[in-house]
């Protein structure tokens, strides 16, 4: 793990929460110093501060991301206003906590994020196998997604939402249940869940911006509309 945090006490106290969880961690008190840390850690999961010396972590993020789009990132904020908690998502945080927080709660969140990334989220149907729709072929054992032969580049929890509403046409499902089942919170935001649909429309969507595979029932959910001739799972 590399939490970075410049409030002593906070990071203390996280670290050694962690610690108790058996996840042995990094530290990092200043934006810059995480960053060139980063590759030789390469943490299984990154505890971001918003706000941190150096460079913030919105672009502390950025330059992660760069760097490995697939590390799952949790970010601390005292910034309880939906805009800012967009920010993060818009950027490609998979999840985050809000100052005052419970370390246990911290905890968890870290481990359902190694869950996920190892593949054994509450939304993931199987361990293995492929779906297809059309163009977009999803390896679910290798977590890898192409469209028209090119690779996605996917968050964790991207490919997890994806998987999910593939696996599920037809069907229409509101936010709080993919909060339920994808992210494995029966309390959540449900903005989390508009922005992850959002970016993932551009990368699915022939044009997100009249989305044919995701499309929204006005003040119900979503629901994954397949494409004609598609094949079943295999």
């Amino acid at each position: 793990m590399l939490v970075v945090e410049d409030e002593s006490t906070v990071r203390e106290v996280v670290c050694a929460y962690l610690h108790r969880a058996g996840l042995p961690t990094h530290e990092a008190a200043d934006g810059l110093v995480a960053v060139r840390a980063f590759p030789d850690v390469r943490p299984a999961v990154v505890v971001l501060d918003v706000m941190v010396p150096g460079i913030d972590g919105f672009e502390v993020l950025r330059r992660i991301r760069a760097i490995d789009p697939d590390v799952p990132v949790l970010m601390l904020t005292a910034r309880s206003t939906e805009q800012d908690r967009i920010a993060g998502l818009e950027l490609g945080a998979d999840d985050y906590v809000t100052k005052p927080f419970s370390a246990r709660e911290l905890v968890l969140r870290v481990q359902g994020l190694l869950r996920r990334a190892a593949g054994t989220s509450p939304g993931d149907p199987g361990p293995s196998g492929t779906v297809r729709d059309g163009d977009l072929v999803v390896d679910r054992g290798a977590r890898r997604a192409t469209r028209a032969g090119g690779e996605l580049a996917l968050t964790s929890r991207e490919f997890d939402l994806l998987v999910h509403l593939m696996t599920h046409p037809g069907v229409v499902l509101d936010r709080d249940m993919l909060l339920r089942e994808v992210w494995g919170w029966d309390v959540g935001d449900r903005s989390t869940v508009t922005v992850h649909v959002r970016r993932l429309r551009e990368k699915v969507e022939a044009d997100p911006s009249r989305p044919a595979r995701i499309t929204t029932v006005w003040g119900q959910g979503y629901r994954w509309d397949r494409a004609q001739g598609s094949a079943d799972e295999a």
